[in-house]
């Protein structure tokens, strides 16, 4: 029989023995429960002085500190040569790992970024509100808080500088009218070089890079050449380029005593729920950005019970906000609103600056409170930058106001934060009235079919968590029926296989997670396959709803009583005609006023699913209708045409594409390359 583990607290002797053999050397530390789950990691310029003072009796912990020390089980280290690998180390194992003790801080995708794609030939320049894991050499600004502001100032940009201002070419031989007037360098017909194009990226970059002026500066000599040179087109174009420049920045001042110094101010307002970070960053005396990340603050800490989950994501205004889990080395607790400023602001500032270039970097930075790990941040920082950064916490006059003003912009967004959540928090309260629910329902999932008379099928979950859409937990599905095809739709049985695919339970208790995640991703399972054998639903929502009436919910319900499930999960219908409510076994709907709050929440889920099931759907008909018109040229095959399709994004840059060019997709030889360009150059 196997003897559990004893915490390190309870075990003295193997405690002593392990903290012997952690060196006092700068590096990372990983501290494991019983399970070999990884509690916290951390970092310290002498490793074995920052562990043993967690376990010291006369130390002072904070209540989540203390907790997470009666779980510990095992420590293990990793030493580095210096304190700037330790903090770089850290941030890639707590990116990987997640634990759940640690500040875990992603970007809030409510706000968005500016996007330059460095990975093509030809850079795109776009607002997005995802920032994917791509090409490494994607770059990504932001998030910016001014929505408003951002694109006006992108806007602007495409006016100073010639870009490409289409996604697609709108003619097949020659460049359209933004050509002609100068707003375009003909980028669809190859009227520019790759080198040529990239340097004007570069001038767009350094505007979001905080380096305007450095570019005005750049700018200037070149059209006094120019103009020298007797070339007064070119420099009339700079001209009117610097005065957009100007323009961009003007009234964009901040009162500061040395406005030569680029520095980043940052702070953070915090309830018992959320915390909202604002950082600004003034260059030369102005604000050139304000970026926006928010916290999520866990309402309970997790049980040592080595299998139910440590947390679970929470959203807010349509997006996920940040899991935030506090801790910080004992003796350095600076709580505000039980959240510890300083260790939530050093979080924000690692990740922030590790995806940034050194060039990004400022001289100095302001921060609301003092940061735990504040010396180990600036040594890393200037390493990067090349020259000495400061990090300091302002007192008095004019950095403390500037400080001042930076809590008072998170302080608004905290209260609509607020606002936001009491009002959501009366729908759910409303709905759980209207429906006779035990208890509000945290969790809505929400269920719909789409298609054109049966062709490309496909079904779409969307997830609410107090009341707000969980993009994380969204899901597409493609229709496996094989009676549901083109000329021949059936919804109900669509619907069906859906919440079959999703709620179906597992006949081995060895079943691993990702296998759980594999089934609610929609792999294909016949329905009399499904086991009653009691297991507990991961993720199991507090309501379902169904887009649709009596006769789409049936069809589910019938689902649910064959899995031995209709007890344990609630089933609505919501039908578009008239927003009536269906409950399972009612042939009338429920009396409601459509302006009821509770009502409108689920029209709000409704209509999320709707949208998520008509954009997957119109995806896969528009790659269908790709693949069918790359079918027709001889020797490529399925495998080839995706490759095709992942180098050139679209058909009509694949039709523009050389011999050359195309040869360059893996797969694609010189024969075949030449066949693909015949097709498209009859």
């Amino acid at each position: 029989m196997t003897t559990k583990t004893l915490a390190l607290v309870k075990d003295a002797e193997r405690l002593e023995s392990r903290l012997k053999e952690i060196p006092a050397v700068p590096g990372v530390y990983l501290m494991r429960d019983e399970s070999d789950r990884i509690l916290y990691i951390g970092k310290s310029k002498k490793l074995r002085n920052r562990v043993r003072s967690y376990f010291r009796e006369s130390q002072n912990l904070s209540p989540r500190i203390a907790m997470m020390v009666q779980q510990v089980r095992e420590i293990e280290f990793i030493a580095t040569d210096t304190e700037a690998e330790a903090l770089a180390l850290e941030a890639n194992l707590v990116k990987q790992h997640q634990p759940y003790f640690n500040v875990l801080l992603k970007d809030d995708k409510k706000y968005p970024y500016l996007c330059i794609t460095w990975s093509e030939e030809y850079p795109r320049i776009f607002i997005t509100r995802k920032r994917r894991a791509g090409s490494a050499k994607d770059r990504y600004y932001g998030p910016y808080v001014d929505t408003g502001a951002l694109r006006s100032t992108l806007h602007l940009i495409k006016r100073i500088f010639p870009l490409r201002q289409r996604p697609q070419p709108l003619f097949k031989d020659r460049p359209c009218l933004n050509y002609d007037i100068g707003r375009c360098v003909g980028v669809c017909q190859g009227l520019t070089s790759p080198e040529e194009y990239r340097k004007i990226i570069q001038k767009v970059a350094m505007i979001f890079q905080g380096r305007t002026q450095e570019l005005l500066d750049l700018l200037a000599p070149q059209m006094e050449k120019a103009a020298e040179d007797l070339n007064f087109e070119t420099a009339a174009r700079i001209r009117d380029q610097i005065k957009g420049l100007q323009s961009l920045s003007a009234g964009q001042k901040v009162s500061l005593p040395d406005d030569t110094v680029s520095r980043d101010a940052i702070a953070l307002a915090a309830d018992n729920q959320h915390a909202c970070v604002q950082l600004f960053q003034i260059r030369a005396g102005q604000l050139v950005g304000r970026l926006g990340f928010m916290a999520e603050i866990p309402r309970q800490p997790p049980l040592a019970n080595g299998g139910q989950e440590l947390s679970q994501s929470v959203v807010k205004d349509g997006q996920e906000l940040s899991q935030l889990s506090v801790s910080s080395p004992p003796g350095q607790e600076g709580e505000r609103g039980g959240v510890e400023a300083g260790a939530i602001l050093q979080r924000v500032l690692e990740e922030h600056y590790q995806n940034v270039e050194s060039v990004e970097i400022p001289s100095e930075i302001s921060v609301q409170y003092e940061l735990p790990e504040g010396e180990i941040l600036a040594d890393w920082l200037s390493n990067r930058k090349g020259r000495k950064v400061t990090i300091l916490t302002p007192q008095r006059q004019t950095k403390a106001e500037l400080i001042e003003m930076v809590e008072r912009n998170a302080e608004y967004e905290l209260a609509r934060m607020q606002r936001l959540s009491d009002r959501n928090s009366q729908a759910m309260e409303d709905l759980a009235e209207i429906l006779d629910l035990p208890e509000v329902p945290r969790r809505i999932e929400g269920y719909d079919i789409s298609h054109i008379q049966g062709s490309d099928a496909v079904a779409s979950r969307v997830v609410f968590i107090d009341g707000l859409p969980a993009n994380q937990h969204y899901r597409h599905y493609k229709i496996k029926n094989p009676e549901v095809k083109s000329g021949h739709s059936d919804d109900f049985a669509s619907l069906a296989e859906v919440i079959g695919r999703r709620f179906r339970r597992k006949e081995a208790e060895g079943k691993s997670k990702n296998e759980d995640e594999l089934s609610d991703l929609g792999e294909p399972q016949e329905l009399s396959n499904f086991s009653s054998v009691s297991h507990t639903i991961s993720d199991k929502p507090d309501l379902i709803m169904i887009d649709g009436g009596k006769g789409q919910l049936s069809a589910v319900v019938d689902v649910l009583r064959e899995m031995n499930l209709l007890e344990e999960l609630r089933v609505v219908s919501l039908a578009k005609q008239r927003e009536e409510i269906f409950l399972p076994g009612e042939s009338l709907p429920l009396p409601t006023n459509s302006e009821q709050a509770g009502v409108q929440l689920l029209r709000r889920v409704r209509d999320e699913a709707h949208r998520f099931a008509v954009s997957f759907h119109r995806d896969q008909r528009s790659q269908r209708m790709k693949r069918s018109r790359l079918d027709e040229i001889p020797g490529l095959g399925h495998h080839r045409q995706k490759q095709l399709l992942a180098h050139f994004r679209s058909i009509d840059y694949l039709r523009l594409a050389t011999p050359e060019q195309l040869a360059e997709v893996s797969g694609i030889g010189p024969r075949l390359a030449q066949q693909i360009y015949d097709y498209f150059h009859p």
